[in-house]
């Protein structure tokens, strides 16, 4: 009797939570998945049951091969070198520094900044001739160059910033995890003639598996999220090169107006994204060292 009361009260708990996951979660997904099987709804025309008709036609859009190639070379361009420099910062800002404090402000600082206003800031670096990049340029005898503008240099740009923009927050994580850790590791490392490095791969490393899960699944997510700074500063510019997925999905739904293939658009989005969380959890959870 009592288990089952705790049973009931476990699940009475759990309801809220899972009410909402249900409403703003799972219930769009599977609407996602089913309007994008219709056609989209005109004035004198509702909507029509088309079948896979928006996949057949999202196979043949040149635009969404674009936006794919380019957000899959957008996350490898921000994800690994996010994480790697949030690592960095964290074991700097881990160790006995005058004014540490400060310096994991300024660290941290772009974090709480909206993409927005991070987007402004560096369209005033990438501003041709008068922009801080190209003044630097000048300074060495280099000439003005279009970064926004040009499509070798624009996705790369972009990627600047995002990395900028989430390295802090990602060296929060790192940082606590650090501080986590036994001090006696480290004494008893240097008792077998361990160096810096091979401590820090045969056991820091290790050790830090747990939050490099967390983290990569929320980069990983970002990567594909955010787009705030496309909008901002190039549009998707110049002839698609810096065009993402989720942009290309904004603006087929809110430009063209044509839900039906949004739908279709996103229904892949987040294909991509399951994809993605299964492989990570299937390669990185045996790898991962909870104790």
């Amino acid at each position: 009797m009592l288990d089952r009361r705790s049973a009931v009260v476990g699940w009475l708990l759990l309801l809220p939570a899972a009410l909402l996951l249900l409403a703003f979660t799972h219930y769009p997904a599977v609407a996602t998945l089913w309007h994008s099987l219709f056609s989209t709804a005109r004035p004198n025309r509702p909507a029509r049951w088309i079948g896979i008709d928006n996949y057949r036609a999202l196979a043949d859009d040149p635009v969404f091969w674009t936006s794919l190639f380019n957000n899959a070379w957008y996350a490898l361009g921000t994800i690994v070198p996010a994480i790697a420099l949030s690592i960095v910062m964290a074991l700097w800002v881990d160790r006995k520094l005058a004014g540490r404090a400060l310096l994991r402000l300024a660290y941290f600082t772009p974090t709480v900044l909206p993409m927005i206003a991070v987007a402004n800031i560096w369209l005033f670096f990438y501003t041709p001739d008068y922009g801080l990049l190209d003044q630097i340029r000048s300074l060495v005898g280099g000439a003005a160059h279009n970064w926004l503008g040009s499509r070798e240099t624009v996705l790369g740009a972009v990627m600047v910033v995002a990395v900028w923009k989430e390295a802090g927050f990602f060296m929060i994580f790192y940082l606590a995890a650090l501080q986590q850790q036994s001090p006696e590791l480290r004494e008893a490392a240097a008792l077998e003639g361990c160096g810096r490095w091979q401590f820090f791969w045969r056991v820091t490393f290790p050790l830090l598996m747990p939050t490099t899960l967390f983290v990569l699944v929320n980069a990983v997510i970002n990567a594909f999220r955010l787009i705030d700074h496309i909008v901002v500063m190039t549009r998707g510019g110049p002839d698609n090169a810096s065009s993402l997925l989720l942009f290309h999905i904004y603006e087929t739904g809110f430009k063209f107006w044509d839900a039906g293939y949004a739908a279709a658009l996103t229904a892949v989005l987040l294909a991509v994204l399951a994809l993605l969380a299964l492989l990570q959890f299937g390669l990185l959870e045996r790898r991962t060292h909870y104790q």
